[in-house]
């Protein structure tokens, strides 16, 4: 959501200056990697060594002097993209994007997260304050002292940066939190279908969830004492479809460990592969080692928050997903009808809590080049109220957002006690202090143990599921208490030796809470299944090319089907022999893939379009997982009153109606692109990964600032993850943003590679050094022993008290 709103709005002007730049841009963008710098605030001095891939390990006598020195080269390389996240997180987009980003501050600050974060910063316990500290001391230090090493970025973008502080830092926490939860994005869409088709009717789309560890799916329950009709009009709310497009379908992840039976040196093996918005050069995680005489450890965080989140210490490995906990509701207020400024509260009249908040928009045409406008946020007891602030819930009801961070903040958020944990129990123990990140944690220790654990604190509720918005009526609160963390889902040393998640349902149907109605189809997880459950041992190879695994389990179920409906028709039947000759393998050479995936994408449009409108069916269709395994259900069943097209009177249609019809269609469009042989067709003709700059992410000068377009095999539905846009098919918009195997018997390397690289800065060799790696699946390493890591230093500086 916020990578893309973000680049679009960056490069709109600036081409026109990097023209006369480039000739010496590269040594006009750089910064000081050899030698020595002073670094005020240090206790002792920092050794900085940088590998082949620009890669920094630091070496430092205490941790704060580590924390330090972490922001400060963090800074030397990400301080632009950085500066980027943090405008969005405070709501400060239109500092930079002028009018056209108004709106989406006003939603920003609506939602709060650095209002928030004012208020947890407030809480911070000695030790965590300090952890926060002493990283934006070492940004603040590089902000102060080098200014004419900032990035080149910032002068194209006309900004400068602006000192750090705690807030900002905890705001990009709250900001992670907010992209890593879905179900605002599912209430809304429920609530859409059940206005247009009744309540009944549309339960019949609703997710449905399947954990493949369980012997039943967990459908949700029926909401319909919670109905209430909040008059969303597509037709006026257009602005809807470009919210929900940039939420849930761009996140996701695979990860697993192994336990010490199934790895050849008899050391656990963790994997993980994170799926962002990868598009964006250099990818939105940095890596980097820290080596103190309390602990040593390698892997990534995201720029503006301190910790490395993913990775290896000394003693453990670790790998994180999203896990998809509901912890936002949508509450339907009622007004005092006495005095509509006022809400009810049972039979209480309670004024609306009015919070006055300053913007500061970019305005050629006024003094200084800028303006500010006043808003208004109200807020009730649950939170803040979103109706006619987010896009699409413009209504004449009052409706308020409930997010359960903004209520359970601590004192500590566990960054630090990762790195830090030398057991599974510690790492546990840390995770139970992140409350504002929805995750799976998968991890394991040099003993041999393994693990599985979700982070974020999640209501109890009283009635309803949270998958559609909640009708206050009195003045009971809906939530009524916190799930335990001990009865958070876990696993510990697993029976069958290996645990993971692919954002699937991890809960059981005797799970004894409600954990969420939304989470992804069941097919990566399957397969992972059937790859790890085979006997034997696996290698860290074999972990990799698992990560590159494009088998799709869903073509393998639906394929026969829809190749059985081709069959029978003249001008269909040879696309059905494409795909009797598929293995299902989503590769990039093949023309399978082409066929189903575009038969595939015009099939859902046609099954639902007829009774919902084009303009709802396409704002479903782009969360995929709300659909896919519901759409799967219908297709194998044979049979469903969503199949028969109500347009076309006394004519009752099939699901093989709808296949033959939608390849027809599908096919059109295909040999505009392809041409006429589907047999020459090929997925990564179609399927490709287009990476480019935050400045400039189309049209004139993108190609030259990024790094091209990348063919690309796999899926939405493949564990080599590669996504795309339901209505813009078929480039992809998310893929893996970092892929690394830790071998915890190996103590010299960790095995990962980046979609871009290191640094952020244009024309630096290590923004895209690590592309060709990633694309075509070679193994890079982060070096993790000191022998490994001077044998790959390609510089050295010393940061000097």
């Amino acid at each position: 959501m916020r990578r893309t709103f973000i680049m679009r709005c960056a490069g709109v002007s600036i081409l026109v200056v990097l023209g006369g730049l480039l000739g010496g841009c590269a040594s006009l963008n750089t910064y000081q990697k050899s030698g020595e710098i002073s670094l005020p605030g240090l206790q002792e001095p920092v050794t900085v060594m940088r590998d082949e891939k620009g890669m920094a390990s630091i070496y430092a006598q205490s941790v704060d002097d580590a924390f330090m020195a972490h922001g400060f080269i963090t800074a030397q390389d990400r301080l632009f993209q950085m500066e980027l996240t943090r405008l969005f997180a405070t709501g400060r987009i239109s500092e930079l994007a002028g009018e056209k980003a108004l709106p989406l501050d006003t939603r920003l600050r609506t939602l709060g997260f650095h209002r928030n974060a004012i208020k947890h910063a407030a809480i911070l316990d000695g030790k965590a304050r300090n952890f926060f500290t002493r990283y934006i001391d070492g940004v603040n230090a590089f902000i102060q002292d080098h200014p004419k090493s900032f990035p080149l970025e910032f002068r194209l973008a006309g900004i400068a940066p602006t000192p750090w502080t705690i807030e900002d830092s905890l705001a990009i926490m709250y900001l992670m939190g907010w992209d890593s939860a879905a179900n605002i994005q599912t209430e809304i869409i429920t609530q859409m279908l059940i206005e247009r088709v009744g309540a009944e009717k549309a339960f019949e789309l609703f997710p449905l969830n399947v954990n493949p560890d369980d012997t039943a799916y967990a459908p949700v329950t029926e909401p319909f004492s919670t109905v209430a009709r909040l008059g969303i009009d597509l037709s006026r709310d257009t602005s809807l479809m470009a919210y929900l497009e940039e939420g849930p379908h761009r996140l996701g992840s695979n990860n697993w460990t192994v336990g010490p039976n199934h790895s050849p040196q008899g050391k656990p093996i963790v994997a993980n592969d994170p799926h962002l918005d990868a598009t964006v050069l250099p990818g939105p995680w940095y890596p980097a080692g820290i080596i103190t005489p309390e602990f040593r450890a390698v892997g990534v965080n995201i720029p503006g928050l301190p910790g490395l989140v993913i990775g290896r210490t000394e003693h453990l490995a670790i790998g994180v997903t999203n896990s998809y906990g509901d912890a936002q509701d949508l509450f339907i207020e009622t007004l005092d009808p006495d005095d509509p400024s006022r809400y009810l509260e049972g039979t209480t009249s309670l004024p609306f809590t009015e919070i006055r908040e300053t913007i500061r928009v970019k305005d050629k045409k006024a003094q200084e080049g800028f303006r500010n406008e006043e808003i208004t946020i109200r807020l009730t007891r649950r939170g803040p109220v979103i109706s006619n602030v987010l896009p699409g819930l413009k209504t004449d009801k009052v409706v308020s957002m409930r997010w359960a961070p903004y209520e359970t903040m601590g004192r500590d958020v566990g960054l630090d006690r990762i790195l830090t944990a030398t057991d599974v129990s510690a790492v546990r123990d840390a995770i139970s202090r992140l409350n504002a990140i929805m995750l799976n944690f998968v991890f394991a220790d040099t003993s041999g143990n393994i693990g599985w654990q979700t982070s974020g604190t999640l209501p109890i509720r009283r009635s309803g599921d949270g998958t559609v918005p909640l009708v206050v009526t009195d003045s009971t609160d809906n939530w009524i208490g916190w799930i335990p963390f001990n009865e958070t889902p876990q696993a510990y040393n697993p029976a069958r030796g290996w645990v993971g998640t692919c954002n699937h349902l991890t809960v059981k149907s005797d799970y004894p809470y409600y954990y969420t109605s939304h989470a992804s189809p069941s097919f990566r997880y399957r397969r992972l299944m059937e790859l790890l459950d085979v006997p034997g041992v696996k290698t860290t190879h074999d972990h990799w090319m698992i990560q590159r695994d494009t088998k799709n389990l869903m073509a393998e179920q639906i394929s026969p089907v829809m190749a059985a409906a081709l069959a029978a028709h003249d001008d269909t039947k040879d696309l059905a022999r494409i795909l009797d000759q598929w293995s299902y393998f989503d590769d990039p050479e093949l023309a399978a893939p082409a066929v189903f995936q575009s038969v595939y994408r015009e099939f859902a449009f046609q099954v639902f379009a007829d009774e919902l409108g084009d303009e709802l069916t396409t704002t479903m269709l782009k969360n995929w997982y709300f659909w896919q395994e519901r759409l799967m259900y219908m297709v194998l069943n044979g049979t469903s009153p969503w199949f028969d097209d109500i347009t076309t009177g006394e004519i009752t249609e099939s699901r093989d109606d709808l296949f033959v019809r939608s390849a027809r269609i599908a096919r059109a469009e295909m040999e505009e692109t392809l041409g006429k042989n589907p047999v020459k067709w090929q997925w990564g003709k179609l399927h490709r990964l287009t990476l480019v700059s935050p400045i400039r992410r189309s049209g004139f000068g993108a190609g030259l600032l990024g790094a091209g377009s990348n063919s690309m095999g796999g899926s939405g539905e493949t564990l080599y993850r590669a996504i795309f846009s339901y209505d813009k098919p078929f480039g992809v918009t998310t893929s893996a943003s970092l892929r690394m195997v830790a071998d915890l018997s190996d103590g010299d390397k960790v095995t990962a590679v980046l979609p871009g690289g290191v640094s952020a800065r244009l024309f630096d060799p290590h923004r895209t050094d690590q592309v060709k790696a990633f694309m075509n699946g070679e193994k890079l390493y982060w070096w993790f022993s000191d022998e490994a890591i001077r044998e790959h230093s390609k510089t050295t500086l010393v940061l000097i008290p």
